[in-house]
């Protein structure tokens, strides 16, 4: 067994998880680094270190997830956090498309079910298919936590006020998954308060990625912070809770 604690962090090839894998090494964890492409977490975790390996994990496939669960157990003995990071904003918004235009091709209205149904499955679907295939993992950990990647566009208090300036863009695919990743989350909380592992969501803010074609004002840097600070807070620390920068709390 791993001496140092393990984290897994989903989507972790690039972006903010690949920041956040390079933070954890930097605070003592061996980190495995899940790729839907397990040539590319290769190189990932090269990047990253010798504390980092790479792990094929595409969270929409339940074949890969076994895989991954079943490998982390054989190879490394334990799992001390999951960071739910992988996601997809969307799967055929145009070359030069912005996101307002996107957003009017998705709205209630005229969203076609294919596109809500793509992002979902790995936002949310595939959240909860992790979560069950490591859970038995988690549990065996002295200190276990799961941090939800989300986004404040999905806080349904946020977008009911007139005066939230992208309230407009939220709609049925990205805003609305992060909504029900938010849902997800406080369910994972409360399951699993008794048993003292702890469940929260954060939000990265706007990150220069690719997720939004790199439209972001902040840096992955940024992104990652308040992810790795809720990781490395102690047994009394809350669960089910939603934040970004330093603790500032998110409305539901």
């Amino acid at each position: 067994m791993q001496d140092k604690p393990v984290a897994l962090v989903t989507g972790a090839n690039q972006g903010i998880g690949l920041q956040i894998a390079k933070d954890l090494v930097a605070h003592g964890f061996t980190v495995l680094v899940g790729s839907r492409n397990f040539e590319r977490g290769e190189v990932a975790a090269k990047e990253v270190g010798p504390d980092a390996h790479a792990i094929q994990l595409d969270v929409t496939d339940p074949a890969s997830i076994t895989t991954a669960a079943t490998r982390i157990r054989s190879e490394f003995g334990r799992l001390d956090v999951l960071i739910q990071n992988a996601a997809i904003s969307n799967t055929n918004k145009q070359p030069g498309q912005s996101v307002a235009e996107y957003a009017a091709t998705t709205r209630p209205s005229n969203v076609t079910l294919d596109e809500m149904r793509a992002v979902w499955e790995t936002n949310v679907f595939g959240v909860l298919a992790v979560y069950q295939a490591v859970l038995p993992l988690l549990r065996e950990a002295p200190n276990a936590r799961i941090v939800n990647v989300s986004s404040g566009v999905g806080s349904l208090t946020t977008n009911s006020d007139p005066n939230f300036p992208w309230r407009s863009i939220f709609g049925p695919v990205y805003p609305a998954s992060k909504t029900a990743l938010n849902a997800l989350t406080v369910a994972m909380a409360l399951e699993l308060e008794p048993e003292g592992i702890k469940v929260n969501a954060v939000s990265p803010g706007f990150t220069k990625t690719n997720l939004n074609g790199y439209a972001g004002t902040e840096t992955v840097e940024q992104g990652a912070a308040e992810v790795v600070r809720v990781v490395l807070l102690g047994l009394d620390s809350p669960t089910g809770k939603f934040t970004r920068w330093e603790g500032e709390t998110i409305p539901w």
